[in-house]
C-alpha cells in the first residue's frame, strides 16, 4: 500500500482536492494503493488531529475519489475543507508484508551508498507507473536525486537503524554532478 505522510503515529491517506457539487460532497486525492482504502481504516482526522471526519465514498470521477463527509451539507462548507490532509491513527493500518515499507516510515531515512559513504535523506516519494521513486536530497548541496525505490537500486532499507543504501543506476549521480560543474564553469567534485 502506498501512503503519504510524516508522522509517526499517524500516517496521510488522501487530502481533499475541492467541493463536488452542491450538496457538500467533495472530492478526494487518495494516496493509498486502492483509491477507495482511503475510508477503509475508519475515521481520518486532520493533519493536528483535532477535527474527526466520518466519511462515506459514494463514487469516483477522474482520478479522485468522490465522498460525503459527515455533517458537511453544502459546497461553502465542502470548498472550506479543500488541500486538507486526511490522517488515520497508524495502528488501525495493516501491518505490511515482508518488503513492502508505508512510505511514511521511508521519509526522513539517511541515504548511504553501498560503500558505507553517506548521501543525503528520503525527503519525498513518487510514483512512476509501477514504481515507486525515492527523491533524496543530497548531503554535498547538489540538487536532489531520484532513485528507484527497488531491490537493485535500494538494496537495504533498515527502518530500526534509520537509514537505507542506494546503489543509483550507473551514471546518475556522476552524471548531474557532470552537469553542474559544466553550468558553472568547473571541474566535477
Amino acid at each position: 500500500m502506498a501512503v503519504e505522510g510524516a508522522h509517526s503515529d499517524r500516517v496521510c491517506l488522501g487530502a481533499i482536492a475541492g467541493a463536488h457539487g452542491v450538496g457538500g460532497a467533495v472530492k478526494i486525492r487518495s494516496f493509498t494503493t486502492e483509491p477507495a482504502d482511503v475510508v477503509a481504516y475508519g475515521p481520518v482526522s486532520d493533519e493536528d488531529g483535532k477535527r474527526v471526519f466520518e466519511i462515506e465514498i459514494i463514487g469516483e470521477a477522474k482520478g479522485v475519489m468522490l465522498a460525503q463527509i459527515a455533517g458537511v451539507n453544502n459546497r461553502d462548507s465542502a470548498d472550506a475543507l479543500k488541500g486538507m490532509r486526511l490522517y488515520v491513527a497508524r495502528d488501525a493500518l495493516p501491518s505490511p508484508d515482508d518488503d513492502e515499507f508505508y512510505h511514511a516510515d521511508l521519509l526522513g531515512l539517511t541515504a548511504e551508498l553501498v560503500d558505507g559513504t553517506g548521501f543525503g535523506k528520503v525527503i519525498g516519494i513518487r510514483t512512476v507507473g509501477e514504481t515507486d521513486v525515492l527523491e533524496i536530497t543530497r548531503d554535498d548541496g547538489l540538487p536532489s536525486v531520484m532513485v528507484p525505490f527497488t531491490r537493485d537500486a535500494t538494496p537495504v532499507v533498515d527502518l530500526a537503524g534509520g537509514r537505507i543504501v542506494i546503489d543509483p543506476p550507473a551514471g546518475l549521480i556522476e552524471d548531474l554532478a557532470d552537469e553542474l560543474a559544466e553550468d558553472i564553469g568547473e571541474d566535477a567534485p
